[in-house]
């Protein structure tokens, strides 16, 4: 559950989109408020401040949003005592195969850098940040190895990927995790896709074979997912 006051930041961010678009209003704020990733992000400080931020798969570009109206927030004082003060990314950087999304994405925020591109083939140049939530598991396993690598050679020195990716356990949580996400493909009016997941020490093998050390953080609180978000650093 949200907070308050991430709650009243999530309806200033989605009030960046058009009034005219209002799936995009509405689709703003209930995935950031009824997705637990987005407030730790911000309550964790774990964008990087002053480097680019790259979002892969980055949709209509919630995560800019946010950092958008928190940095106005915290100028007024608005902030919660207990948060680090949210970043200033010297660039955003945002890919995604949805031409819709990009659209609104720079209807929302246009000064940031949005892609239409495929993550298996576009460039990705470098970040000090890197964050994909989601979306590996659109692509079958050959094509996940590729953008793990392109993803290990993106990483600036000290900078850091956040990955989140659900855990193939073959629970029922794991099984709802896969039925809410085709209800979300629908939803959206895209392709439902098949699931190439894997158990979650496959993937934190995976990245260990990149040389990176991936710290498994459960990211499904208030949900019945098996998400996990995993922070990802050079060993």
């Amino acid at each position: 559950m949200s907070s308050a006051f991430f709650r009243s930041l999530a309806r200033d961010a989605a009030a960046l989109y058009p009034a005219a678009d209002r799936f995009a209003r509405h689709f703003a704020y209930g995935k950031t408020t009824g997705d637990p990733v987005y407030e730790y992000l911000l309550a964790q400080g774990l964008v990087r401040d002053g480097g680019t931020l790259l979002d892969v798969g980055c949709g209509q570009g919630l995560i800019a949003a946010l950092l958008e109206v928190a940095r106005e927030r915290h100028a007024r004082g608005d902030w919660p005592q207990a948060w680090p003060a949210p970043p200033r990314p010297a660039a955003i950087r945002g890919i995604d195969l949805s031409q819709k999304d990009i659209g609104r994405a720079r209807a929302a925020t246009p000064r940031h850098g949005w892609i239409v591109g495929d993550m298996c083939t576009a460039e990705l140049g470098t970040a000090s940040t890197v964050v994909i939530l989601d979306v590996l598991h659109y692509v079958e396993a050959a094509r996940q190895e590729q953008v793990l690598d392109r993803v290990a050679r993106a990483l600036e020195p000290g900078g850091q990927a956040l990955i989140r990716v659900a855990d193939a356990n073959g629970s029922l949580r794991y099984r709802v995790t896969v039925w809410a996400d085709r209800l979300m493909c629908v939803v959206r009016g895209q392709p439902v896709h098949v699931m190439h997941t894997r158990p979650l020490g496959a993937w934190i093998d995976a990245l260990a074979r990149r040389g990176l050390a991936a710290e498994p953080v459960p990211m499904s609180e208030g949900t019945p997912f098996t998400n996990v978000l995993l922070r990802v650093r050079r060993r």
